[in-house]
């Protein structure tokens, strides 16, 4: 069964060309296509194999034979073609031709367990094949990628005038969709230039962790301390107090406009202010190195 588009917004098209028209050509085209999609690297739920029961009924006596896999004269010459698609758990779709009246039941019954019998050991044949789908999309598909963001952030990507999401563009030759609800879609034939587009919005959009040390850049300086950008567009105050495990005088002493430095997210208060330490993100870098 093919994947949920969340996991893989893709749309899928598969052409089967048959080469022989002996059986049931729609179930081998329906046990071909979820190995070429496999293949490609289609991250598919579980693969599907296809089977065609037949059926001979002599109408005089009412004796009847059951079928499996049909010939092309046995379902010229047959009553009956119950083409039957699934999984090892369950049916995804049938199709049935008649040349009889109906079916009885019980009739019913055994056609829908042989094609399972049946289906299984395809599915053991195809299993031997290939047992999942590649672990990469082969290099001439397009990438596309799916994240979600706060949708409260969409103005930040977008920049004013569309100039933040056109730099990344420009930056990364990718094509980049977003919606309403925050989904972005990221388009690229170069797996590299999505994940780098990827970063660049991550790190516009991510919020600050209380407890997460970050490498910082001084942008402003006070007497009572220094304002960092830990990113794009949001700083903290470190605190005069909060730069070394000593005395600092001056600030300027220990940092100057436009140093980077490690700062640890001491708090943010209600009004969004966030509070920073240089003086314990080194005392954690510190104790890192030891171990």
């Amino acid at each position: 069964m093919i994947p949920d588009e969340v996991d893989f917004p893709y749309t899928i098209r598969v052409t089967s060309e048959i080469m022989e028209s002996n059986g049931s050509t729609s179930m081998a085209s329906v046990c071909g296509a979820t190995l070429s999609l496999l293949d490609a690297g289609v991250p598919m739920k579980a693969p599907v194999a296809g089977i065609s029961i037949g059926l001979v009924v002599d109408e005089e006596t009412g004796k009847s034979a059951m079928l499996t896999d049909i010939l092309g004269s046995e379902d010229h010459f047959g009553d009956m073609d119950f083409k039957v698609a699934g999984t090892r758990k369950g049916i995804t779709g049938f199709q049935t031709d008649l040349k009889l009246h109906g079916l009885t039941l019980e009739l019913t019954k055994q056609a829908f367990e042989q094609a399972r019998e049946a289906r299984g050991l395809i599915l053991d044949k195809m299993t031997e094949t290939i047992k999942s789908n590649r672990a990469e999309l082969s290099k001439y598909a397009p990438r596309i990628t799916a994240i979600h963001i706060n949708p409260e952030k969409i103005g930040a990507v977008i920049g004013p005038q569309g100039k933040v999401i056109k730099g990344i563009v420009e930056a990364t030759g990718c094509q980049i969709d977003i919606e309403d609800d925050g989904t972005i879609h990221i388009f690229s034939t170069d797996a590299e230039a999505a994940n780098r587009a990827i970063e660049q919005i991550k790190s516009i959009t991510a919020e600050v962790e209380v407890g997460k040390i970050y490498r910082g850049k001084v942008v402003g300086i006070k007497e009572f301390g220094a304002f960092v950008e830990i990113m794009p567009d949001r700083d903290g105050l470190l605190h005069i107090s909060e730069i070394a495990d000593h005395r600092v005088n001056k600030v300027e002493d220990v940092l100057k406009l436009g140093d980077e430095a490690w700062v640890k997210v001491l708090g943010i208060d209600d009004r969004g202010r966030v509070k920073l330490s240089r003086r314990a993100a080194m005392a954690e870098k510190d104790a890192e190195a030891k171990t």
